[in-house]
């Protein structure tokens, strides 16, 4: 008995003395999840204006841009940019950056079909009706279309936050020093698997929950009265 309890001190011992070490990490992976979502949003909304407005020429190109980065695994997207096409151009990128950009890319692919499938939803008459107006199709898209699609589009948004969040958990794999990273390290010099890796899903737990916390926020803030998408 007395053996179990003078583990478990000495387990918690450790958990917390190489906690700030771990909780560090806590950044890292919020800024990781933060850029790749923001640069996932600044590529998602034109690849999903292209499918939608596009002609068949731009559609395709888009499907195969979706189905490539949708179609690969996340682990095998990281090799592929940071060990081989990235060192290929010349173009030599810590691993942080590169993880970002190539989560980034990959949620972009998704983002785009949220929000293809919010214009999507938007009745046509609307469009029409901006035609009928004199607008040009950039103006239509810009100023009724997009407004709407991105509101409806937050529920879905969410879910690809919590999503890359636990992507961003593979960035270990190429040097990123985030969480799992961490965690791992800790864990392969004090062998104490188990807790430190509770403690990193822990973590994620407590970044995910708010996340989607403020995200829904935002949604109540700007949903449409009687207009809801489910994505």
């Amino acid at each position: 008995m007395l053996n179990v309890i003078g583990k478990n001190v000495e387990t918690l011992k450790t958990i917390l003395i190489n906690l700030p070490y771990i909780l560090e990490g806590t950044y890292i992976t919020v800024l990781l999840v933060v850029g790749a979502l923001a640069l996932g949003f600044c590529l998602g909304v034109p690849l999903a204006i292209m499918q939608v407005y596009g002609n068949s020429l731009i559609r395709r190109c888009v499907g195969l841009y979706v189905w490539f980065f949708r179609g690969v695994p996340i682990l095998l997207l990281l090799f592929l940019f940071y060990f081989g096409l990235f060192n290929v151009i010349g173009l030599n990128l810590d691993a942080l950056t590169a993880s970002g950009l190539v989560l980034g890319l990959a949620s972009s692919a998704y983002q785009s079909q949220i929000f293809r499938g919010s214009i999507q939803s938007l009745p046509i008459g609307q469009y029409k009706a901006g035609s009928a107006l004199g607008m040009t199709d950039a103006q239509i898209i810009k100023n009724i279309i997009l407004p709407q699609a991105l509101r409806l589009s937050i529920p879905g948004w969410s879910n690809e936050f919590s999503i890359l969040l636990k992507d961003s958990a593979l960035c270990f794999a190429v040097g990123a020093s985030e969480i799992m990273a961490r965690a791992h390290f800790v864990a392969s010099r004090t062998y104490e698997y188990l807790p430190l890796y509770i403690t990193a899903g822990f973590l994620y737990f407590l970044i995910t929950l708010a996340g989607i916390r403020i995200l829904r926020r935002v949604e109540q803030k700007y949903a449409i009265p009687g207009y809801t998408l489910s994505v």
